[in-house]
């Protein structure tokens, strides 16, 4: 009988124990998922831009390592396009052709074809005296019945013939003085110009070639090898501007304590042991992809996500991508 009690005693004993634990636990449960951290985290952001080349090729060099600072114009990478430099050859070679066309058309004849016209037309002009003579002598002949009428038109004939040459030889001459047409010496110069076109086009690949700064930072990645190849647009490293950088916070709307624009905030940060001032400078809603918390089973409402980023007031020494920020 005592033995049986005993045991009773021992079940109700750890029944007992057993709902304090759940009750403890339950208890602790509820404090920890229904309490707000009075802290919230953020971390901090720079500018980058990534540098590129316009054409494929192969690395040649690369001029800087990753954690060098550059500046503005200094020299990053160069690349290596034997087949953009052979294009570059052709069309100056295409430039020179055009440029010869349009001076010849603009110089016109040269001076000893113009003096070869020249006598040319002389020569007609003599033969046209020349048979001009006979044809009067003839004439004459004629009206005084010596000569048959037959006579008389051969040296008519002549005369016109020669006469037309001349006048020929004449429009020879005129034409190698002028020169070309003004048609033709627009198509040549459009020609030329369209030639030196495609040379800047190419020049512009070449220039291509060897990648500057655009702005001061730090090389923080660098993709490929000494020799690998890279194809068109394909970054070649990053740099990050250090002198621009900000914190991002992701809060929740229940968080945001009547936060906006312009507004001071202070945060602290760990890896410096120090806190900073900030200002807002932009407020944004995450979106419905971002992390929400349902409420609704409590009979509230769903809770989003706002992005809040604040720059420093002052210049923070040592501030680096990717340091935490704790706002209190």
């Amino acid at each position: 009988m005592e033995t049986k009690q005993r045991q009773n005693r021992e079940i109700i004993m750890g029944l007992a124990g057993f709902v304090a634990v759940v009750a403890v636990v339950a208890l602790v449960g509820w404090f920890v998922l229904d309490s707000k951290d009075s802290s919230l985290q953020g971390e901090v952001e720079v500018e980058e831009y990534r540098v590129s080349f316009k054409v494929p090729g192969r690395i040649q060099q690369l001029c800087v390592q990753e954690g060098d600072y550059v500046r503005k114009g200094d020299t990053l990478a160069i690349l290596d396009a034997p087949d953009i430099e052979a294009k570059q050859s052709q069309a100056m070679s295409v430039e020179e052709a055009a440029s010869a066309l349009a001076e010849k058309a603009n110089n016109g004849a040269r001076s000893e074809q113009i003096r070869g016209a020249y006598e040319l037309w002389q020569q007609a002009k003599a033969a046209v005296e020349i048979a001009q003579k006979s044809y009067d002598r003839v004439t004459r002949l004629f009206d005084a019945g010596v000569v048959t009428a037959q006579k008389k038109d051969e040296a008519e004939a002549q005369l016109k013939a020669y006469t037309a040459q001349c006048e020929a030889a004449k429009s020879q001459y005129e034409m190698a003085k002028k020169g070309a047409r003004a048609e033709d010496k627009k198509a040549a110069a459009a020609q030329r110009g369209q030639a030196r076109g495609v040379v800047d086009e190419v020049n512009s690949y070449v220039r291509e070639m060897v990648q500057l700064a655009q702005f001061d930072g730090e090389v923080t990645t660098i993709y490929p090898k000494v020799g690998e190849l890279v194809g068109s647009g394909t970054p070649v490293m990053t740099i990050s501007m250090m002198e621009d950088a900000w914190g991002v916070f992701n809060i929740r709307e229940d968080r945001l304590q009547g936060m906006k624009m312009n507004d001071e905030i202070k945060a602290y940060v760990p890896a410096l042991d120090k806190d900073i001032t900030l200002k807002i400078f932009a407020i944004k809603d995450q979106g419905s992809f971002a992390v929400w918390k349902a409420t609704k089973e409590n009979g509230a409402y769903d809770l989003k996500t706002f992005e809040v980023k604040a720059r420093p007031t002052q210049k923070v020494e040592g501030l680096r991508p990717g340091m935490s920020l704790i706002y209190k």
